[in-house]
């Protein structure tokens, strides 16, 4: 994707099931990201339906929605889809159902398996046919080798994801990904991977859902974004998480999203169309172009010189279409969006 998709109507009318991530975009941790319920909210009064979409695999359903449910967002566990479940699923489809897997993860895994149809084992001595890894915060070494154990011994090795890091209230902190490093290190093996940025995660929640036209909302651009472009899933990236405006701007073409928000709360209001326009690209009165790898802001000339830029959601647009267009690698000073100037 090179450009901006725009919407007269709001997405929450222009599409019919939100995807929605969760640490980063409905929360954070424990904490609640401001705006994100009375966006949530706003949303599905304009009639889009929600459902939670997460490559965090440690929590059941049930636990996810009693959060949401806290957090002020309304939810149950039936809109919830992690890639613990897709993992299961994609195990179930390549060895059938009733097959011996050793989990090694939190009640969410362990939950999915059951509920799956899969058999759980506990040890690599009863020769399961997969190994499924997710997140728990406990796992330690008697876990991740019995894992080694097991996919030394000829046993499919799935990741639930590969997110290296998760945001909490502190930081980011170590993620699946990071623990699935340890045992990759131990056997040689890489896993296949269940969870974002692989499209089968999309496709799986899109069907459960029941969605005909769905949109994906992520804060993360090499997993959120980039499974929705894998899946041609139209996706709305905000800035409450981890990738930001600098990244959107200068991020490859398979991370590209195809609209830009500040919070959810864009998920109830239009998107204007960017537009080229006597050499410039242009979001209303917003204006923005590339002379090579140099950006220029209509109101502030070239961005060379500066460390930072503070801007508004049009001039973001507007500047993100322009770096996608020039063709090379751009030069960007860290970018602050703000609601108004």
């Amino acid at each position: 994707m090179t450009g901006l998709l725009s919407s007269d109507v709001s997405l929450a009318v222009a599409y019919d099931v939100a995807l929605l991530d969760l640490d980063g975009v409905a929360y954070e941790g424990a904490s609640p990201i401001e705006h994100a319920a009375d966006g949530l909210a706003a949303a599905r009064g304009a009639g889009l339906r929600l459902f939670f979409v997460t490559n965090n695999a440690s929590r059941p359903p049930q636990d996810v929605a009693a959060q949401l449910v806290s957090l002020g967002i309304p939810a149950t566990p039936d809109e919830v889809y992690s890639s613990a479940m897709a993992a299961v699923q994609l195990a179930a489809k390549r060895h059938g159902s009733g097959a011996r897997v050793l989990a090694v993860g939190g009640p969410g895994l362990i939950q999915a398996v059951k509920e799956g149809g899969l058999q759980l084992v506990e040890s690599a001595d009863d020769r399961p046919v997969a190994v499924l890894q997710g997140f728990r915060e406990s796992i330690c070494w008697a876990d991740l080798t019995e894992a080694a154990y097991a996919i030394n011994g000829g046993a499919e090795y799935i990741a639930t994801n590969l997110d290296t890091t998760l945001p909490r209230e502190r930081g980011m902190a170590v993620g699946n990904g990071s623990l699935v490093a340890a045992v990759v290190s131990a056997t040689g093996v890489h896993p296949l991977s269940a969870g974002k940025p692989e499209p089968e995660i999309f496709r799986l929640a899109a069907e459960r859902a029941g969605a005909h036209n769905p949109i994906a909302v992520g804060d993360r651009l090499n997993t959120d974004i980039a499974g929705a472009v894998a899946s041609r899933v139209p996706s709305l990236h905000v800035l409450t998480g981890v990738s930001g405006a600098r990244d959107v701007v200068r991020a490859v073409p398979t991370q590209r999203p195809s609209y830009l928000g500040l919070d959810l709360r864009d998920l109830d209001a239009p998107h204007p169309e960017v537009v080229h326009r006597d050499g410039w690209w242009v979001c209303r009165s917003a204006r923005a172009r590339s002379l090579g790898p140099q950006l220029e802001l209509g109101r502030l000339g070239s961005l060379e010189s500066h460390d930072s830029v503070h801007l508004t959601l049009d001039e973001y647009r507007a500047l993100a279409v322009a770096a996608w267009k020039a063709g090379t690698e751009v030069h960007c000073p860290r970018l602050t969006v703000v609601e108004d100037l």
